[in-house]
């Protein structure tokens, strides 16, 4: 984490006095420490670049994370109605495509591969873990505008970009672990995450400090829960 003091980290004013050309979302990632850092790096993204993933494992995770994809397309949904230009709406349009067609047939063929139940695909039993993740962003898209749905989003694509970056030179079989770092450490992907934080970047410092406050503890809590979603796969039923 950055060495700059609690009370610089606090507000977004403090942070962009004290810093050469400051981002909004660089301050929300500064303040999310050390959970952002545990996020990034943690065993089970290192296991999957290194192949070394139990199956088991993958298992768990990707029905939760199959079970959380209806939510975020909602999400998604809903910023492409509160974003402030067609342009916006585009970009989100198109990523929305990329979730419920690319996506949706990675975690298909996973299935099948991994011999998952068809219950579990449609149907899974939620652990605590995904059901918050869930409340949240449904919280934030039903009860704020569109700075708030930013910023569940931004920082759940952003930490996939940032550990499936630092995996994408490995290919590790079989392919349900490779592909999963494509899908996160593609040209398409970085633009697109370059882009989401952008507009959060032009939005955030334009908010009302308080507004700035409750974008920062979803934010932070959204990275949090990231951590336990990696942790909960590790956790036998």
């Amino acid at each position: 984490m950055s060495d700059r003091s609690t009370d610089t980290l606090d507000s977004y004013k403090a942070y962009a006095t004290a810093t050469d050309e400051p981002r909004f979302t660089d301050w929300l990632r500064e303040r999310s420490e050390p959970a952002w850092t545990e996020a990034t790096t943690h065993r089970f993204t290192r296991e999957l670049g290194a192949g070394t993933l139990d199956d088991a494992v993958v298992r768990r995770y990707l029905t939760q994370d199959y079970a959380f994809v209806d939510t975020l397309v909602g999400a998604f949904g809903h910023a492409v109605g509160e974003a402030p230009s067609m342009a916006a709406k585009r970009r989100l349009i198109e990523f929305l495509d990329v979730i419920t067609d690319d996506e949706n047939d990675y975690f298909d063929r996973s299935f099948d591969a991994l011999d998952v139940p068809e219950a579990d695909r449609t149907d899974p039993d939620l652990t605590a873990t995904t059901e918050a993740m869930v409340d949240l962003i449904e919280a934030a898209a039903n009860r704020g505008g569109y700075a708030e749905t930013l910023a569940v989003l931004v920082p759940a694509e952003w930490v996939y970009l940032t550990w499936a970056t630092a995996e994408a030179d490995d290919r590790p079989e079989p392919f349900y672990f490779a592909e999963w770092i494509d899908l996160h450490a593609n040209p398409g992907f970085v633009s697109f995450v370059t882009w989401l934080r952008e507009e959060l970047d032009t939005i955030g410092p334009r908010l009302p400090a308080r507004q700035q406050d409750r974008v920062a503890r979803l934010f932070e809590r959204t990275v949090a829960l990231e951590v336990e979603f990696f942790e909960a796969a590790y956790d036998a039923a």
